[in-house]
């Protein structure tokens, strides 16, 4: 009888991408990256002697890692795939981690706290530029990204198959090319290209890839850039039918910095006045009957987020079409 050998120890992990908008550019909340370490999503174990749930334990232990307190949060997927983790350490255990998205707002205070206890705020399009087209399409496309990944699309083995899509159909699909158009939302599908495809330096380091080839967007720690690239689409998408925008908004704002919230959340420019008729036609604002000066031109009004839609609409949200 042949005994199998023991199976390594499984360990949950908790993982939050937590979203802002600061500087009117979308921001991710991150940890580390000192000492040319890889910066990490706000992570910790899930001991159930502490909490009950992991909702519970993901609160408390980003609190304790950025001094900050979440508020919307929700779960996004689990990610188990083995090869995640690659450091020291952790070479005898499984990690399988619960990825979470959260939506915060930015206040000063608050960006002291957690610059203090190590966090920052980071662009989330350093990691992934190519899905930042607010001023046109990416330049990393065309010279660097589509060039190495239909090289990698025609290599042997690679064709196209009737029972599931091939690399070539997959790489239309994701990127938009030939009769496909760009999808926003396909964010994922996007980097699991690039990370078969040995263009992510994360599949390097899980070593599913050789080096040599060019890297683009800044690496993470684990497969912290996978779980925030879940985040961003389903946040892409669930604007469009639910009005979470409202969650990185502050109390009162006006229509062109709601506009410019909506735009770094999607990656996508938008006319100002199809953007304004979008807003009107969906009630999701009202007027405040006050002005700000702040933005240094004329005086702009403010508007608020105007809570009765969600009673009558079930799926009120700001649906910005595709490319």
């Amino acid at each position: 009888m042949i005994v199998p050998p023991p199976s390594p120890p499984v360990e949950i992990g908790l993982n939050a991408a937590v979203v802002a908008i600061f500087n009117r550019g979308p921001a991710i909340l991150a940890v580390g990256g000192d000492a040319g370490e890889r910066e990490a999503l706000p992570f910790g174990p899930f001991d159930p002697t502490r909490h009950r749930t992991f909702e519970t334990s993901l609160r408390a232990s980003v609190e304790e890692q950025t001094a900050l307190k979440l508020g919307y949060i929700e779960q996004l997927y689990t990610f188990g795939d083995r090869g995640r983790q690659r450091s020291p350490g952790e070479a005898d255990t499984h990690m399988v981690s619960v990825g979470y998205l959260a939506l915060t707002r930015i206040d000063a205070e608050a960006t002291e706290r957690l610059e203090a206890a190590g966090a920052h705020w980071r662009d989330w399009y350093a990691f992934l530029p190519w899905e930042d087209w607010r001023s046109g399409r990416p330049a990393a496309l065309d010279q660097t990204i589509l060039p190495a990944l239909s090289e990698w699309a025609a290599e042997t083995g690679a064709t196209d198959s009737k029972s599931l899509p091939g690399r070539k159909a997959r790489l239309r699909l994701a990127f938009g090319l030939d009769d496909f158009p760009w999808d926003e939302e396909r964010v994922l599908d996007r980097y699991e290209l690039l990370y078969e495809a040995g263009l992510a330096a994360e599949s390097v380091t899980d070593g599913q890839a050789l080096p040599g080839k060019p890297a683009v967007g800044l690496a993470m720690r684990h497969d912290h850039r996978r779980i925030l690239a879940t985040a961003i689409a389903r946040l892409r998408g669930k604007i469009k039918y639910r009005p979470v925008i409202f969650e990185l908004m502050p109390s009162e704002f006006t229509l062109t910095e709601l506009q410019a919230a909506v735009e770094a959340i999607s990656g996508r420019h938008l006319h100002k006045q199809n953007f304004r008729r979008l807003v009107e036609g969906a009630e999701l604002v009202e007027p405040t009957g006050r002005t700000t000066a702040a933005t240094g031109g004329r005086p702009a009004a403010l508007f608020r987020f105007r809570r009765q839609i969600l009673e009558e609409r079930p799926a009120p949200g700001l649906k910005v079409g595709g490319r």
